[in-house]
């Protein structure tokens, strides 16, 4: 068994070597761990501390990376909210309970978030025990250069299992703020930045191609089992209010007020060839054709919408903007359309 010493706690095993640990040492976490890499044979980077224990995630992340050769895997642990709830006994005692959460939330969650203020919580705590969610832990994962190939919830935990991959994309840093840019695809294919209010978790944005790949999309046009959207954010996009900030991008002139949803790049791949070459032409809008239309919101739909909306626009370039407002609008006010 050998320490690789560039980053504390953390143990290259490769697979006998695992197998016999999980064999002599009475430790639940080998066994999960030898569960997870049953079929490999390549060295493993186990990660022995919990994800919510370590101070300079992001930094910690990229070193292992940095360490490992292409094609090798890291595996660790990270808890959950609802998996503390599922463990700790006081969340089972009522009123205490109540407390405890609030407790919980503030301090171990909200405060690790605030700037200033978060390096007093990490003076005194040593960054251990702070809650993230799985949308974060993943995305961060993500950022640091891995691609998740596994994620695993057991005795109150979740398992990973992520691989390393020859990534030189340069990725943007991240905010907690209320508004944030999401990076999307626009006129003539060049990437612009859209506001919207925070209804995701943290570091969200990086995992659409695992959740495409491991979710698929819904009737709604939306991905199964979203774990990203938090509970308020479900509310704020059923009203769009989470879309308000998109006046910024009104005002800077990349989007328009009706037009074509601004997608992800990896949104944007999965489009017919025809229709990619059609939707940059003209720049993305606010208010998207399946609304107008009164168009169901599946994949399916909104591209069906939106190439019956180019057609119109390319047909007549002044009036149907103005006939595709009023449309929505009556959708909206008259048959309470709301977004998926």
């Amino acid at each position: 068994m050998n320490s690789n010493n560039i980053f504390l706690e953390n143990i290259v095993y490769s697979h006998s070597e695992l197998q016999e640990v999980s064999k002599k040492e009475d430790s639940l976490i080998y066994q999960k761990v030898n569960h997870f890499f049953a079929d490999q044979t390549e060295n493993i980077t186990f990660c022995k501390k919990k994800i919510n224990d370590i101070s300079y995630l992001n930094t910690h992340l990229k070193e292992i990376y940095n360490s490992l050769n292409e094609g090798e895997f890291l595996i660790g642990k990270f808890e959950t909210f609802s998996c503390r709830r599922s463990r700790i006994v006081i969340y089972k005692i009522p009123i205490l309970s109540h407390l405890f959460f609030i407790f919980d939330f503030l301090f171990n969650r909200i405060i690790p978030k605030m700037k200033y203020i978060n390096s007093i919580y990490f003076f005194f705590t040593k960054g251990r025990n702070r809650l993230m969610s799985k949308a974060e832990v993943l995305g961060r994962l993500v950022y640091a250069g891995f691609k998740i190939e596994k994620v695993e919830a057991v005795d109150g935990y979740n398992y990973f299992k992520v691989l390393k991959i020859n990534n030189s994309i340069k990725r943007e840093k991240t905010s907690y703020g209320l508004i944030f840019k999401m990076r999307r695809v626009g006129k003539n294919g060049k990437f612009i930045k859209v506001y919207k209010f925070r209804t995701m978790h943290p570091y969200s944005e990086f995992i659409q191609d695992y959740l495409m790949n491991s979710q698929g999309f819904g009737k709604n046009g939306k991905f199964n089992n979203d774990f990203r959207i938090t509970p308020w954010g479900k509310w704020m996009r059923k009203y769009w209010i989470d879309e308000v900030p998109q006046i910024i991008n009104l005002l800077i002139g990349n989007m328009k007020l009706v037009g074509t949803r601004p997608t992800s790049e990896s949104y944007f791949n999965i489009l017919p060839e025809d229709f990619k070459i059609l939707k940059v032409k003209f720049k993305p809008g606010c208010i998207p054709p399946y609304l107008s239309l009164n168009f169901k919101s599946s994949f399916e739909e909104v591209v069906k919408a939106e190439r019956q909306y180019l057609e119109e626009k390319i047909k007549n370039p002044y009036t149907t903007d103005t006939k595709y407002f009023f449309y929505a609008l009556i959708n909206i006010l008259v048959k309470g359309k709301r977004s998926a």
